[in-house]
């Protein structure tokens, strides 16, 4: 583990151990229109039960999205957000001790989502709104900023860096301390290079072969790889679904590199790739 971060993270309302290696996030989207699984688990009760056995699979954070955030996706109102994701949550909360994050943006949801019995913030903008900020402090949730070049609608429209390593990690060592002067502790601040927001294929290729370098940062990091245009483009793989093994492997480099949290759709298959790869880092400790 990076830095002096425990291996086991508490706070009022949960608790993650790292000390068996890397996690799974399993992704819950409650949209019609996600990139992977839209439209699958738009049925609140579908929703419900995907969720129990993700975490019956072995994922420590079931991530709640009621809002797509696929290259060109269009925004979603609070109150659509809401009436997605918060049933589900609270039905989670009462079904399973799985930690649920809410993936938004948006400071009403996230808001309401803690009052579900959601326990992490999971924000694509890296807290860009300060009440989220405040929230997360007040509440004592852990929080999960990732680096997006531009928005959903406009992040793959020919996404340009100088260096793309250096100014993600500059952009989120920015955010991580700025959430630290809001009073969120650094224990529980999760940093996110945003893997196909706003990158192409080589921007991906050149943050992954460098993943090393964010943990070294002594913030925890999360990762999702998952089935993502990336894979598509070098294996052939047009149908997401069909994106397992190029996953996977983005999954192990991440587990050896040290990243705390893998964020996948095949939380039945992947847990089989970390127990693996966490198997083999502990024989090398």
């Amino acid at each position: 583990m990076a830095g002096n971060i425990k291996n086991i993270l508490k706070w009022p309302t949960g608790k993650l151990d790292f000390s068996g290696g890397c996690l799974l996030m399993g992704v819950l989207n409650v949209t019609p229109d996600s990139f992977s699984d839209g439209g699958q688990f738009i049925d609140r009760d579908k929703a419900i039960e995907q969720g129990i056995k993700m975490a019956a699979d072995g994922a420590a954070i079931i991530d709640v999205g009621p809002e797509s955030t696929r290259p060109g996706a269009q925004a979603v109102t609070a109150d659509e957000q809401v009436r997605r994701a918060i049933p589900v949550i609270a039905k989670l909360a009462k079904k399973t001790k799985t930690c649920i994050s809410i993936d938004t943006t948006n400071y009403e949801v996230a808001k309401a989502a803690l009052g579900a019995g959601a326990n992490i913030i999971n924000d694509i903008t890296a807290l860009a709104d300060e009440r989220t900020a405040q929230l997360a402090a007040k509440q004592k949730a852990p929080v999960i900023l990732m680096h997006m070049q531009g928005t959903p609608r406009t992040m793959q429209v020919k996404p340009k860096y100088k260096d793309v390593v250096a100014e993600v990690m500059k952009f989120l060592l920015d955010r991580a301390k700025r959430a630290e002067k809001f009073g969120i502790p650094k224990q529980r601040i999760f940093i996110d290079p945003g893997i196909g927001f706003g990158k192409t294929v080589e921007h991906n290729l050149q943050l992954l072969a460098n993943i090393d370098k964010f943990v070294k940062t002594g913030y925890r990091v999360l990762v999702g790889p998952s089935r993502k245009r990336f894979i598509g483009k070098l294996t052939g793989k047009e149908d997401p679904a069909d994106r397992t093994f190029g996953t996977a492997a983005a999954v192990t480099l991440c587990a050896f590199a040290g990243v705390s949290i893998v964020r996948v759709h095949d939380v039945a298959k992947m847990i089989d790739v970390v127990k693996i790869a966490n198997a083999i880092i502990k024989e090398k400790v």
